[in-house]
């Protein structure tokens, strides 16, 4: 987006680029075809302005994100875009005009919350911390997502393929092996995979876009302009044997279609993609064939012809050399071919068919009128809401352009690990339904980048991931600053360019060629340190193929490494990281200073990375590292690196602990009481954990944490821990563990219909269709809203409503008052609670809205689940007084008994080091680090142990609580902490005798929201079968399900019917014999579907005798 701080915005590169009308090369402008007068709109520069809303009286006012959310609007800033008209090369007017909304990001640049507006640059925390809370927000809330409807939307990062890159492969089809060479070439939005492959006769075809059918690469490059023979197999290769190839697909060409020159060459591609029409079109067809669809990202000019033909040749080269074993085929799944599109490339793109829309609206509009109006005839032209309404309706579906969907997802807010996480995922755009292996593989690219172990179970696992701790997404950088330093290093051009120099590509475009192709990286890498080439700047040289790549694109991962300069010493000193210490410099100053980098999956495959400093010294004589490791905690994301000693644990269950920590309730956010979530959790005290990582010094899990320490027992208690139960001690309970809140707010709005009809919020009166009884509005005010701090324990009516009727009955009176209904918001069957507090207020349409939320206790029973962070789930299984606990020397009992069972084969050893931990962290009063990989050391946790009287093994001398007898075994005792998940049994426990049936089947509905019946699936009716009970089956199938008594005729075995008479009739024959039968209506129903398809079915009666 445009602002100070952002040299080259997208959404002026896309106005700048965008095209309307059938003049593909007239680019940011409009041409009005009005016949014999030329007029151009030339379109300028574009801005956007603060966020505000304009309220339903006029006025206008400054929005921040809480407003919105509390009054159902989007956080949005208009967009001004400046026109001028030009008649007859005249310049006759010259506007800025606001052509829609554009959704803005919290706390981004443009955003009222960004600390630049808000206290000014270079304030300091507190200021901030402090305004942010009078504008009713959370100061530790991330920001990052966008507010729609007064939801809270994230837009997800896509994980893609990158354009503009050779991508070489083999494909098996009809038993018989091609290679093929494909590049995805991308510009401004318009895509076009151009594909070269080697048929089995041994000629290249080349596949172009748009055109149909493929053309012979040679005939190609000879209408690009390359005639002889000689520069064709330069272009392509020097290898003798591979010469022989290409000579034979030339000859070819020159045996089968005569082909010789460049016009000869233009004259048959004419003759295969524009044959039958006239000269001219022929003409302009090929040229824009040859010049806009075919890689059109190396340019759009005519004069970029030669470079294309290179660019054919080098993809040519490509696809012999795999031919001939010379190179492998190019690895989709490494992430050096992978880009990010984050939000700014998915709203770019979005902004781009939007604007397009409405240019084209505004060019029939102003074609219309054009002659009528003689002044502003812009502001009439520009019809705001069709840019608004496209962008706001994909962000509210997460429907994209160009058919994804997904993209924008509702921000989940359960906890803040479940935010955070939220907001650093990547999605693959491929199906999970098919099982791509490979793409969900952990490849060794992601090391650093993307977390190991933080993804979903199941269907979607390896295709979502999360981003890795230190990670950047590279920027987007125009090309032109940094062509113009390329072309300071002696890089020859590639007309000139001798075959053996090793050539150079820039961003997938071959930009020339070098002779020293080693010394220009080191010299690259060099001016980067020295802060002369901007670090977005990455570059590798491929050895196996002599070239140097240098990449500056948006959307490559790249990972911060500490640069290892000569005799493997640190190029970062003692006094670099005090001076950060003391807060006198920043990260930023290291980048600087070259002695940190940032380094994407290409340039790390130059790279010789150690560990730590004792691998630099070990390896002194045999390695020459390049960078070492910031710290090996760095690879893990940002839920994962919440796992205390996640080393010692075997995958699955670090994956399942990332999983289960954001299902955890905690301190959400400290704006709570005023956030009008749909449901909301709310830990009642929650505490940070004895055992922390270095990671949560920088996330906010210390100052929102979300579970509890607690003091657990390793042993079996009666039975009542088996399969993962816990066992919890009743007084603890009573204390307060566990506790949690639960929010749900209800929201309703007095819509306004067609024909000035609206709802009204009121207590309905006995006349309103559907009204219910007295009692349930018991508890309303005059205004239809209920009061605050009523308890409530299902169905009662939370706001009265009166809406018009669904449907237009027969026409009344105009002066006899309309007739409504009942539409009053329920509380939802199954939950209860108390009435936490009523909100009242407008939306931006001026119609009223009401917000009431219910808060209900929720004390830990039996079912709720609770999980500790090695991913060791289970549910409360009993619960026993504090007298019938088992008890230490000290009289401490656990709060919580586990099963010794549920630790040898999971081998969550980091489990039970938390134990260990948890223990000696409370006896010294401190938080212990048990942080990844450089956690404190098991023995001293030990000796610690040993030192406070315990013995160091963690088990103690318990006392049976019901006997008082000691227990023989010696029992694992210490401090964990335990997390309560938002699974709970009040949430689920669902019972049902009679209730509401579907419309079409007239069977029991579906679910606990609908109040639905409890399923009686197929391997319940096995059972049945089994067991040759046949009237359970039959009243359970039956009589409990769908009945129906039907009328059959007997003779036509057709169902009959009550005629107005009230008779009953069959539709054929007399009506002498017709029976009542009894059938399930599912049954009754296939008939009628039967009937439908034009097939009769009958059915044939028989006595019962």
């Amino acid at each position: 987006m445009p602002h100070d701080k952002n040299p080259a915005p997208w959404m002026q590169r896309v106005v700048d680029n965008i095209s309307v009308g059938a003049d593909e090369a007239r680019r940011g402008a409009i041409r009005l075809e009005l016949g014999d007068l030329d007029v151009i709109i030339e379109l300028g520069k574009i801005r956007i302005g603060r966020p505000i809303v304009y309220e339903a009286n006029g006025s206008q006012t400054e929005s921040i994100p809480m407003m919105a959310r509390l009054r159902n609007m989007t956080y949005s800033a208009p967009i001004y875009l400046e026109f001028t008209i030009v008649e007859e090369g005249m310049e006759i007017e010259e506007v800025e005009e606001e052509i829609g909304n554009m959704p803005v990001m919290v706390k981004s640049m443009l955003c009222n919350l960004h600390r630049h507006y808000l206290t000014g640059e270079g304030s300091s925390d507190d200021d901030y911390k402090n305004a942010l809370k009078i504008k009713g927000e959370d100061p530790q809330d991330p920001g990052g997502y966008f507010i729609i409807n007064g939801t809270e939307r994230v837009l997800v990062c896509l994980e893609d393929l990158a354009p503009n890159r050779v991508m070489v492969e083999c494909e098996q089809r009809y038993q018989r092996q091609t290679e093929l060479a494909k590049v995805f070439s991308q510009r401004e939005g318009f895509r076009a995979l151009t594909v070269v492959e080697k048929k089995k006769d041994g000629i290249l075809q080349v596949s172009i876009p748009v055109a149909s059918g493929q053309v012979p690469l040679a005939v190609l490059m000879m209408a690009l302009g390359m005639e002889s023979a000689d520069d064709i197999m330069q272009s392509i290769t020097n290898d003798p044997e591979m010469q022989n190839l290409i000579l034979a697909n030339i000859e070819e060409i020159h045996s089968t279609e005569g082909i010789y020159t460049t016009q000869e060459a233009l004259e048959y591609m004419e003759r295969r993609f524009a044959a039958g029409q006239s000269k001219e079109y022929r003409k302009k067809r090929i040229n824009y064939i040859l010049d806009n669809t075919l890689l059109p990202h190396l340019s759009t000019t005519y004069e970029a012809r030669l470079k294309k033909a290179v660019f054919l040749g080098r993809m040519a080269r490509e696809v012999l050399e795999l031919n001939r074993g010379q190179r492998k085929p190019d690895d989709k799944d490494h992430y050096a071919n992978k880009r990010l599109k984050l939000a700014g490339n998915l709203m770019e793109e979005l902004f781009r068919s939007g604007l397009q829309a409405l240019l084209n609206d505004m060019k029939y509009q102003m074609e219309r009128s054009y002659s009528k109006r003689k002044e502003n005839r812009i502001h009439h032209a520009v019809r705001r809401d069709v840019l608004t309404n496209k962008i706001m309706h994909a962000m509210a579906t997460g429907n994209w352009t160009g058919g994804r969907s997904g993209v924008s997802q509702l921000l989940d807010r359960t906890c803040n690990m479940a935010t955070l996480s939220h907001l650093r995922r990547v999605i693959s755009p491929l199906t999970r339904s098919q099982p791509h292996f490979e793409a969900r593989d952990l490849h060794p690219t992601q090391f650093g980048r993307l977390c190991p172990n933080e993804t979903p179970e199941g269907q979607n696992c390896g295709l979502v991931k999360n981003l890795a701790l230190m990670v950047d997404v590279s920027e987007n950088l125009p090309d032109a600053q940094i062509r113009e330093i390329l072309d300071e290093l002696d890089i020859h051009p590639i007309e000139e360019g001798e075959s053996q120099l090793g050539k150079v590509y820039f961003n997938g475009d071959l930009i020339g060629t070098h002779e020293a192709p080693v010394d220009l990286v080191t010299e690259i890498r060099q001016r980067r340190r020295k802060n002369m080439i901007s670090n977005v700047v990455n570059v590798r040289y491929d050895d196996s193929l002599n070239d140097v790549i240098i990449n500056s694109d948006p959307g490559r991962i790249r990972r911060p490494l500490l640069v290892v300069g000569r005799n493997n010493r640190l190029s970062i000193k003692e006094r670099d990281i005090d001076s950060i210490q003391q807060g006198k410099s920043e990260w930023e100053d290291l980048l600087k200073k070259g002695v940190v980098e940032y380094i994407d999956a290409e340039e790390e495959e130059n790279c010789l990375i150690a560990l730590n400093e004792d691998d630099l010294v070990r390896n002194k004589k045999t390695h020459k590292y390049s960078h070492m490791e910031v710290d090996p905690l760095t690879i893990l994301g940002v839920a994962t690196s919440n796992v205390p000693f996640p080393e010692h644990n075997s995958s699955p269950r670090c994956t399942m602990g990332a999983g289960m920590s954001k299902q955890s309730l905690g301190l959400g956010q400290a704006n709570y009481r005023i956030r009008p979530d749909t449901r909301g959790h709310l830990l009642h005290y929650a505490q940070r954990p004895m055992l922390q990582t270095e990671a949560m010094k920088y996330n906010t899990l210390r100052t929102r944490p979300a579970g509890q320490n607690m003091v657990v027992a390793v042993m079996s208690y009666h039975g009542y821990n088996m399969e993962d139960a816990l066992i919890f001690n009743q007084g603890s309970i009573d204390r307060g563990i566990g506790r949690s809140t639960f929010v749900r707010s209800y929201m309703s709005e007095e819509r306004r219909y067609p024909g000035g009809q609206e709802d009204r919020f009121v207590i309905p009166g006995p006349d309103v269709r559907g009204a219910r009884s007295e009692e349930a509005y018991f508890y309303l005010e005059e205004d239809g809203l209920i009061y605050p701090e009523i308890d409530l324990n299902g169905k009662e009516v939370l706001i009265g409503k009166t809406s018009p009727p669904r449907f237009l009955a027969e026409p009344t009176d105009f002066l006899s008052p309309q007739k409504v209904r009942e539409s009053s918001m329920t509380v939802r069957h199954g939950e209860k609670g108390t009435v936490d507090s009523v909100m009242l207020s407008e939306t931006e349409n001026g119609s009223r809205i009401a917000r009431i939320r219910v808060r209900d206790q929720r004390v830990p029973e039996m079912g709720d689940k609770f999980a500790s962070r090695h991913g060791q789930k289970g549910v409360i299984g009993h619960l026993v007084p504090a007298e019938g606990m088992p008890f230490t020397e000290q009289g401490i009992t656990p709060d919580l008994i586990i099963n010794p069972h549920a630790i040898p084969s999971r081998m969550t050893v980091a489990h039970v080091l938390e134990m260990i931990g948890g223990k000696v962290g409370s006896m010294e009063g401190r938080a212990v680090d048990g942080s990844a990989f450089s956690g404190e050391k098991e023995n001293d946790l030990r000796t610690s142990l040993a030192e406070f009287g315990f013995r160091h093994s963690g088990r103690e001398v318990l006392y049976d609580g019901q006997t008082g007898r000691r227990i023989d075994a010696e029992i694992f005792i210490g401090v964990i902490y335990y997390q309560k998940l938002h699974h709970m049994v009040s949430g689920k426990l669902h019972a049902r005798s009679r209730g509401p049936v579907q419309l079409l089947t007239r069977q029991p509905t579906e679910g606990r929201a609908r109040m639905g019946g409890l399923r009686f699936g197929e391997m319940e009716r096995d059972c049945l079968i089994a067991h040759g009970a046949a009237m359970v089956i039959k009243d359970r199938l039956l009589d409990e399900s769908d009945k129906t008594v039907q009328f059959v005729d007997s003779q036509s075995g057709h169902i009959g019917y009550l005629d107005r008479r009230g008779v009953l009739s069959s539709p054929m024959g007399d009506n002498t014999s017709i029976y009542p039968v009894t059938m399930s209506y599912a049954f009754k129903l296939l008939l009628e579907e039967l009937k439908s398809l034009g097939i009769a079915a009958r059915l044939r009666l028989e006595d019962l005798s």
